[in-house]
């Protein structure tokens, strides 16, 4: 075997940076749970200071600030012996409501390591994992993480997209949430058009409670939640319904798809959000490819399977789905409304 020395150290360079990475998962946890990142994203601290506002250890702070800043995840000031979060760091690791909750994505990672068991022996026998067998952490990991997502595009960019979608929720809609999870999309849209009313369905119990609890403390009366699965809840004459990043773990996908051409009113829109995807795996083999690749083979993949499902995967891709919505599901229209790095957002209609 001949080994190229500059390849070897390029690729040996890659592996020391994921393998920090994944060292560091719970280090950022810790930095979430304890209150570290939003100390730092407040002020300049030094580790001392660090530990009097946040109750903790010096000791162990000195290292978990050499592991954050060396990551980049934290700034150092050597002439002061100070650490902070930048704006940007601060964005993503000390505000709920930023661009993305990047701790919540680390909830996600730490729910995976609980599967593992599952997950090897998922892949020796082609067996799947239902949603609700995972830990806990995944279902707020996943709510966390996609809230971040939707607080900054769903009202600013996805609806607008839509034809003529605004309008009708201004006036006063009837809109179905699918596989609505925690409710986070569902109260967001709810608080923005008090004229609509909006129901979450899940088929998940756990969550549906957890959804009307997040309901309840956000005010909001014009939304409720019901558990059922996409193709068996009762409502009807929706003017949206909307399939957030949860199409591709179906059991039936083109049973969801049918069931909304049937729920939906004959000028209604149907908006299915989806991972980013290119059509092939070429198209998907960079870093967002990887973490949904990652995501699929532990989740999505597993989800679909236990109820012996197609498993399109968290990396469908938009040709795909069009067989799912087009072909199986009756739409006669379909069009990318819009893009974000994470997500394609995809109109569909009657």
């Amino acid at each position: 075997m001949s080994i190229d020395e500059a390849k070897l150290n390029a690729f040996l360079g890659k592996a020391v940076g994921d393998l920090g990475a994944a060292f560091s998962a719970v280090l950022v946890l810790l930095g979430d749970e304890l209150g570290l990142y939003k100390a730092l994203a407040k002020e300049s601290l030094t580790p001392a200071e660090l530990a009097a506002r946040t109750g903790t250890n010096e000791r162990y702070l000195r290292e978990w600030l050499g592991n954050q800043a060396a990551g980049g995840y934290v700034d150092y000031d050597a002439s002061s012996g100070t650490f902070r979060l930048s704006d940007e760091q601060a964005a993503c690791l000390a505000d709920p409501a930023g661009p993305v909750d990047l701790a919540g994505a680390y909830e996600i990672a730490r729910a995976l390591f609980h599967t593992y068991p599952r997950v090897r022996d998922n892949f020796r026998s082609g067996a799947g994992m239902e949603w609700g067998e995972h830990h806990t952490c995944l279902f707020h990991g996943v709510e966390r993480f996609f809230r971040g997502g939707y607080h900054m595009h769903l009202l600013n960019a996805w609806l607008p997209a839509l034809d003529g979608v605004v309008d009708k929720l201004g006036r006063g809609g009837k809109v179905a949430d699918i596989g609505c999870g925690h409710g986070a999309s569902t109260v967001l849209m709810a608080k923005a058009f008090p004229q609509s009313h909006f129901i979450g369905y899940d088929y998940h119990a756990p969550s549906i409670e957890v959804a009307r609890k997040r309901a309840k403390d956000a005010g909001v009366g014009n939304a409720s939640f019901e558990q059922a699965d996409a193709t068996g809840y009762a409502g009807r004459d929706f003017d949206l319904i909307a399939f957030f990043d949860c199409l591709h773990d179906m059991a039936d996908p083109d049973g969801a798809a049918r069931h909304a051409r049937t729920a939906l009113k004959d000028d209604g829109t149907c908006m299915v959000v989806e991972p980013f995807a290119g059509d092939s795996t070429a198209d998907n083999l960079n870093p967002v490819g990887r973490i949904y690749y990652a995501a699929s083979s532990m989740i999505c993949v597993p989800v679909s399977l236990a109820r012996h499902g197609p498993a399109l995967g968290a990396q469908a891709g938009e040709a795909r789905l069009r067989k799912v919505i087009v072909d199986a599901g009756g739409f006669r229209h379909l069009r990318r409304a819009a893009e974000t790095p994470f997500n394609i957002v995809l109109e569909a209609r009657p």
